[in-house]
């Protein structure tokens, strides 16, 4: 279990919001035992009540107290459930952004490299269909067994209390039996079958996603029903191992579900050897193996729980694995200390990727803090390489790297389908109204989005498709702008962007990057703002 552990370490980070969360699926399970038990008692009394005054014995029966009983367990169940699920949803969706937020960490500080290990599709699933088998951890699995092994608790307390010691404790002995098989033994007989189905699932899903993008492809080469058939295949593959998982927790469930039935009986035949010695009566009699019928509903959650606790186990493996932190030990870069007037130090640094022939060897470079350096050079000279290093994304193989806090304009735009607020915010949450439209001036844009209905609460799109390349690119460039951090890195910035609007862009954004420092890169010099050195690499 122990690929388990930082998420559950992550889970059990609201104690708080847990034990309500216990305590009121635990009252909404005594409500409805207590409710069952009542009942059985009443119906009970009321009918031996009736039997005595149908032979003409004095009886009374006093219907107002067990009824208010009833009616108090009735609605309580009905309450307690409502707020049980409202309050243990509302912590489930708050358990989901912890584990996103963490997960979206470790990526943050995990190296591209690491991050290309994936596809595209692998990541989808390990985002999706990975994290929501942990989000549930608590309330599928954790909750209910606990609950489960309290109300046990509990039962025996009271066969205890209404029987004897004796009789409790060869009630608890079925109970546990019970409880081992609707938890240990479904989870010993399904780990691996449900650790294979997640694998081939994520497999399956893969493809699938895998065969839409590559739909067009397919259909050119003429491959479009032979890789459906292939797809089908593997479905009808894992579904047939859905129903082996299906059909072994639900011969389990038949189990467990067995032997309460059983502690039932047993609780009926032993209760009448003191029904007859006038040790309880009939109302009591009945009340306790009612009960325990109830433990039914308790233990129906748990095989389903445990015998997804191995696909479970496998989705945390991959997630621990994926998005691991990089090793340091596989870092030749060393942290050095910065001296004051400087605010990036590259000292012999060589960039090589796998087989590949370096890119770089031997590479130094010190930039002073307020200057602004343009470096130059072709496609695949390694310039977003060494930007990439520069902030720390990629390890360089060899060589010693230190640079104060910057923000990163890539060279691929990324803008999320959000609006155009929301994506100027990541870069400085902070940012006021003015601040953002200041900043939309200096990348030629106010103009643009003060004639829409919406202005800074336009809608993007996926991806901003609703804007034109060059558009999306100054969106970009103004996140970047506007971070506050003291060093800028702006690889290719003015992709796609006119010659015109360029040239404008470069005379008004020296005002917003005066005291900054500032490295931009680029083909060639009419791509670059204002510099006052430029670097040549590569051939």
């Amino acid at each position: 279990m122990s690929e388990l552990k930082p998420w559950l370490k992550l889970i059990f980070a609201r104690p708080g919001r847990l034990l309500a969360g216990g305590l009121l699926l635990l009252a909404a399970l005594l409500s409805g035992l207590g409710l069952l038990s009542l009942s059985g008692w009443f119906i009970t009394e009321t009918a031996l009540v009736g039997i005595l005054l149908a032979a003409g014995l004095p009886a009374t029966i006093n219907l107002y107290v067990p009824g208010s009983g009833i009616r108090f367990f009735a609605v309580s169940r009905t309450v307690s459930r409502y707020f049980e699920r409202l309050y243990n949803h509302d912590t489930v969706l708050r358990l989901l952004t912890d584990i996103r937020v963490a997960l979206f960490r470790k990526l943050a500080a995990a190296g591209r490299n690491q991050r290309h290990e994936l596809s595209g599709a692998q990541w989808l699933s390990r985002l999706t269909n990975d994290v929501d088998a942990l989000d549930t951890l608590y309330l599928r699995l954790i909750a209910p067994a606990a609950l489960a092994a309290l109300v046990t608790l509990l039962l025996f307390g009271l066969s205890a209390l209404l029987f004897d010691l004796w009789i409790a404790t060869l009630i608890a002995i079925i109970l546990v039996a019970a409880f081992l098989v609707a938890t240990l033994a479904v989870y010993l007989q399904t780990a691996t079958l449900a650790s294979r189905q997640s694998d081939q699932q994520e497999a399956l899903r893969t493809a699938v996603i895998e065969h839409l993008e590559g739909f067009a492809e397919i259909t050119a080469a003429g491959r479009t029903g032979q890789h459906g058939d292939w797809l089908l295949g593997q479905a009808s593959e894992a579904s047939a191992e859905q129903v082996k998982a299906d059909s072994r927790m639900g011969w389990y469930q038949a189990g467990s579900h067995l032997l309460i039935n059983l502690s039932a009986v047993f609780a009926l035949w032993a209760g009448f050897e003191l029904f007859h010695s006038g040790a309880i009566s009939g109302p009591v009699l009945v009340l306790l193996p009612i009960a325990l019928l109830g433990l039914a509903e308790v233990y129906g959650m748990l095989p389903e729980a445990f015998g997804k606790l191995g696909a479970t186990r496998a989705s945390a493996a991959r997630l621990n694995r994926d998005c691991r932190n990089p090793d340091p030990g596989n870092n030749a870069s060393t942290v050095v200390s910065l001296p004051e007037p400087l605010a990036l130090s590259v000292h012999d640094l060589t960039i090589k990727h796998s087989d590949n022939a370096p890119l770089f060897t031997d590479f130094n470079l010190q930039v002073k803090v307020g200057e602004r350096v343009g470096i130059l050079g072709q496609s695949g000279s390694g310039k977003s390489s060494l930007a990439d290093v520069f902030t720390g994304l990629l390890a360089p193989t060899q060589g010693a790297v230190s640079a104060r806090p910057c923000a990163y304009l890539t060279q691929e735009t990324v803008l999320f389908e959000d609006t155009l607020r929301a994506n100027l915010l990541l870069g400085a949450p902070d940012a006021s109204d003015a601040e953002l439209w200041r900043t939309l001036e200096v990348v030629d844009l106010a103009e643009r989005f003060s004639t829409e209905p919406d202005q800074l609460d336009t809608w993007l799109g996926s991806s901003g498709s609703r804007l034109s390349g060059g558009e999306a690119r100054r969106v970009a460039l103004a996140r970047v702008l506007i971070n506050p951090a003291p060093v800028l890195i702006l690889d290719e910035p003015f992709t796609g962007v006119d010659a015109t609007t360029r040239a404008r862009i470069a005379r008004q954004i020296d005002a917003l990057l005066e005291g900054r420092t500032v490295i931009s890169l680029a083909h060639g010099p009419e791509a670059l703002p204002g510099t006052d050195r430029i670097i040549q690499v590569g051939g």
